[in-house]
């Protein structure tokens, strides 16, 4: 990766920020996997899908966008009315890692993107993932 360019310009700018928050959402919606994911967001998808694109042009480094509409993201304040477990961030990052297969052509940005946005992730969790019973062992 290039020191002097921001991730917003090296994955295409507009362009490539509206892409990549596209194919996410196109990718939650298409794909049964992840169903629990796309059932915690309001549909239709047409507002979070612009939102998300503005927030990820401030966060990768290009005009923030979000902030000047909406103020400071403070991201774990607004996800905290939705429960968020492990399993529905690794379904997010499955999500993510796809949508940046599909549109960065650079391995490099992938893989930074990939830790940055696996530890944004992380800190949304709120609530731990439920146990089900075939998880309950006995030490008798």
């Amino acid at each position: 990766m290039n020191d002097n360019q921001t991730v917003y310009q090296l994955i295409g700018e507009i362009e490539g920020t509206r892409r990549l928050a596209n194919a996410f959402y196109d990718i939650m919606e298409t794909d049964p996997a992840l169903s629990e994911l796309l059932a915690i967001h309001p549909l239709p998808l047409n507002n979070v899908r612009e939102k998300f694109y503005l927030f990820l042009t401030g966060w990768l480094g290009g005009p923030d966008l979000f902030v000047e509409q909406y103020g400071h993201p403070r991201l774990r304040m607004r996800h905290l009315p939705f429960t968020v477990t492990p399993t529905l961030k690794m379904q997010w990052m499955t999500c993510m890692d796809k949508a940046m297969e599909l549109t960065i052509n650079n391995q490099d940005v992938i893989k930074a993107l990939h830790d940055a946005f696996d530890g944004l992730a992380e800190h949304m969790i709120n609530t731990p993932d439920p146990i089900c019973p075939s998880q309950h062992h006995s030490i008798i």
